[in-house]
């Protein structure tokens, strides 16, 4: 089943003095199955960070359309954006977005505490989440006491709760040091295999390994992809290396 389907999607930006365009995306078409796990990868300026504002609702496209579970996603109204963001969407950032002076605890409820939802119902969830994720015993701290590792799997918690139907992740390994990379990692496996579509975007070989697919984008649009099917981690990281040599070099699409 197509969960997310993303068709001739172009983002055109005008600078502010000049009046010169420049295109972001000129024109990416791809989807996404329900259950899959994504990773984009391209360099700096190819347009994937345009592409995932574009999918979070945060931006809108030039032209062509977005559509989630059913939904065209470009097309909904303001007044109504952030209630669908929190009722379909996930979101991972590199930099936790966590807030200081919540406690963990509240920072996970607070996509809930929006929605209006009881506590006693709030908690439930958590009481299930919480030893998954290996965070139950940290929840009563702040997000200043603990670990860039834990902050990681707090804002995956805080993603969760909501059961989304996809979890969008922008660079989550950036701020992680290699033991909590792995560990996060093996976690966001972990939540793949039961179910949950996850699309992420990342610089990281070793994060987009684990995926089940990768999309590689250069100058805005998708150079090329590369299935997983029964390859290793480690076989995984070479052919996405090959790629990514590939595209700094210049070449053009190929089979790996």
């Amino acid at each position: 089943m197509t969960l997310l389907e993303v068709k001739n999607l172009k983002k055109i930006y005008t600078t502010r003095f000049s009046n010169q365009q420049v295109i972001a995306l000129s024109n990416v078409s791809f989807s996404v199955e329900k259950g899959e796990y994504v990773a984009i990868m391209g360099e700096s300026g190819s347009g994937k960070t345009t592409l995932l504002n574009i999918l979070a609702s945060l931006d809108k496209p030039t032209s062509g359309y977005v559509y989630l579970d059913g939904q065209e996603m470009t097309h909904i109204k303001e007044k109504e954006l952030s209630e669908f963001r929190r009722k379909k969407l996930g979101f991972v950032f590199q930099d936790f977005n966590l807030l200081d002076t919540f406690s963990i605890k509240d920072n996970i409820f607070l996509p809930l505490v929006l929605s209006k939802e009881p506590y006693h119902l709030m908690n439930e969830k958590l009481q299930v989440l919480a030893p998954k994720l290996g965070i139950e015993t940290i929840l009563d701290k702040y997000p200043y006491e603990i670990s860039g590792g834990q902050k990681q799997r707090v804002a995956v918690a805080r993603a969760l709760i909501t059961h989304p139907a996809i979890i969008l992740a922008d660079e989550p390994t950036g701020a992680l040091d290699s033991k909590a990379t792995h560990r996060l990692l093996d976690m966001l496996d972990m939540l793949n295999k039961e179910g949950q579509t996850i699309l992420m975007v990342t610089h990281s070989s070793q994060a987009a390994s684990y995926a089940k697919r990768v999309l590689f984008i250069r100058d805005g649009e998708v150079f090329h992809q590369l299935y997983k099917g029964h390859q290793t981690n480690e076989q995984m990281y070479e052919s996405i290396s090959k790629t990514l040599t590939l595209m700094t070099s210049g070449g053009g699409h190929y089979e790996v």
